[in-house]
């Protein structure tokens, strides 16, 4: 078979550029080095989350948002300071972005079947001047299926197209070269991996058994970032946040970042290496799929957050309000874990956790089940871990509870006087309707959104009252995610080389190119635009490719 494109992974990113390809009727190679169960990739685990502008959904929980409010928003948290070279495209990428996310992307879904929870979340809160970090409205749209149910869609239109003859899916084909001539790349050289039954996400063999070749007109690079590579995220650490700490893997270890080097010897260029995006709200599976395999809380604004000596992080640093400061703020403490403390009444409301298989009821798409999280106590799998995982400590009173983590870091770190002083404090504040705590002014004003009173925020109260209880510590780990540099890429998803130049023939699109031109967050991310950055990049990279090669 003769191919119009060869394209180089098969996540998200990666069947949305060969679905644009194929339907204009393009003939197209997908590769991956992951056995067929694998198919989808990051996305098939994720919570789901889309960053919309002006929803429907938002509409309906009176939440006024614009596209001038989400770019002020955007350039707040990413900070933008090389757009004369690095950031140059990843800010025109941006600005695309955020007039898609406001534009047809939702109906762009919705023609495919893709509805929403009808709840927005808020995350990335900010808690700075309103140029700032952070989301200044709820824009977190949970897709109804979760990431499984983001991935079908496009699943289908590809296998649809295998049907048709225009696609030929490939998986245990690892690539190691990307072929050049006279400029051009023009095929790519690999090796075929011995079959795999692994299940998605477990280790995979890398037994080889043969060697392969192809060529086509273009080759597009859609293969992932260094997440699962923590050798890769400390030769790339950014000195400004210190040492490199000990790390939970976030992503399964395929993740690995080989196709970054092996396009950069190739001619293509890497920028914003220094900017990554990893959770300060990690904990170790009790299930574990991966190695150091880790999931993140996704938290209400409510827990009490101490550094590992017991030290309250100071604001903004509150659960859900600004990730990358809150990870430089550990990074300052000298140590890579930190704590949580709250109340059972906090956990049962505000505990959620990433990921797909985490959230049975929205990815199951079960209405009954989602109405059951306003019932009391934890949802299921938020319980799970409070029974099994190695990172919870609950105990029915205050000095229990700080003997108990002593015991679990084996650090011996924390003073129980320290800790009752600064739990009291915060309890005095709670009583009155007034306060100059700024973490209480912040769970107020969240209750003063219906979706965060309704589902995400409890109701303000003493973590020390004995009604509200019993008393829960939880360690929290960091754990890796995502790649925000990447392979420079202008509008069309060409590949730019050292010169600013095109590379003839290659492309690229989602988080190996920092999900638009290298770095289209910047230095922070207003979340909800990792997996719509997949949709977008591949989406403009299919479609630009198509109308080239026509």
């Amino acid at each position: 078979m003769n191919f119009d494109a060869i394209v180089i992974g098969a996540g998200l990113a990666g069947l949305v550029t060969t679905a644009e390809l194929a339907e204009a009727g393009k003939r197209v190679l997908l590769l991956d080095q992951e056995p067929e169960a694998s198919l989808g990739g990051q996305a098939w685990w994720s919570f789901g989350g889309l960053f919309l502008i002006n929803s429907p959904e938002q509409r309906r929980m009176g939440i006024k948002d614009s596209r001038e409010l989400a770019w002020q928003d955007w350039l707040g948290a990413a900070g933008f300071d090389r757009e004369e070279d690095e950031d140059y495209w990843g800010k025109r990428w941006a600005e695309a972005y955020v007039e898609f996310a406001a534009g047809e992307k939702r109906e762009w879904l919705s023609g495919m079947g893709v509805r929403f929870f009808p709840v927005v979340g808020w995350a990335e809160r900010g808690g700075y001047t309103a140029e700032g970090h952070g989301n200044s409205v709820p824009r977190f749209h949970i897709v109804w299926g979760t990431g499984p149910g983001l991935v079908k869609p496009f699943e289908d239109r590809v296998r649809q197209a295998m049907k048709n003859g225009l696609v030929d899916y490939r998986p245990r084909h690892r690539v190691n070269e990307l072929i050049k001539e006279n400029g051009a790349i023009i095929g790519v050289q690999g090796d075929i991996l011995v079959p795999s039954t692994a299940a998605r996400g477990e280790a995979s063999s890398r037994e080889v058994i043969d060697e392969f070749e192809f060529h086509s007109s273009a080759v597009v690079v859609t293969s992932g970032g260094i997440g699962g590579n923590h050798d890769l995220i400390r030769e790339n650490w950014p000195e400004r946040l210190g040492k490199a700490p000990k790390m939970i893997s976030g992503v399964p270890e395929h993740v690995d970042g080989r196709m970054l080097g092996i396009t950069e010897k190739a001619g293509g260029r890497i920028v914003n290496r220094d900017r990554m995006w990893h959770y300060t709200e990690g904990i170790k599976n009790w299930d574990p799929v991966w190695p150091k395999h880790g999931i993140r809380i996704l938290p209400g604004p409510s827990s009490l957050w101490f550094d590992a000596k017991g030290k309250r992080f100071p604001a903004p640093n509150f659960p859900g309000f600004d990730t990358l400061g809150t990870l430089e703020a550990i990074m300052k403490s000298g140590y890579d874990y930190s704590w949580f403390i709250l109340t059972q009444k906090i956990i049962e409301k505000e505990f959620a956790l990433s990921g797909s298989e985490q959230n049975p009821d929205l990815t199951g798409k079960s209405i009954k089940k989602v109405l059951a999280r306003i019932l009391p106590g934890p949802t299921a799998p938020v319980k799970a871990f409070m029974d099994k995982g190695k990172d919870f400590i609950i105990a029915n009173t205050l000095v229990e509870l700080v003997d108990g983590m002593n015991k679990l870091s084996g650090d011996n770190l924390l003073n129980f006087a320290e800790i009752e002083r600064q739990v009291l404090a915060r309890d005095r504040e709670i009583e009155n309707k007034f306060t100059k705590d700024l973490q209480i002014t912040a769970m107020r004003g969240a209750r003063n959104y219906l979706g965060d009173k309704l589902i995400r925020v409890a109701s303000p109260h003493r973590i020390l009252d004995p009604k509200m209880g019993p008393l829960i510590a939880v360690r929290l780990n960091i754990v890796s995610r995502k790649t925000l540099g990447g392979l420079q890429t202008d509008l069309s998803g060409r590949v730019h080389d050292e010169t600013g130049s095109p590379v003839p023939g290659l492309y690229a699109a989602g988080e190996v190119s920092g999900f638009g031109g290298g770095g289209i967050h910047g230095y922070r991310s207003l979340e909800g635009t990792f997996v719509g950055g997949c949709l977008f990049t591949g989406r403009q990279a299919g479609r630009a490719l198509a109308k080239e090669l026509s």
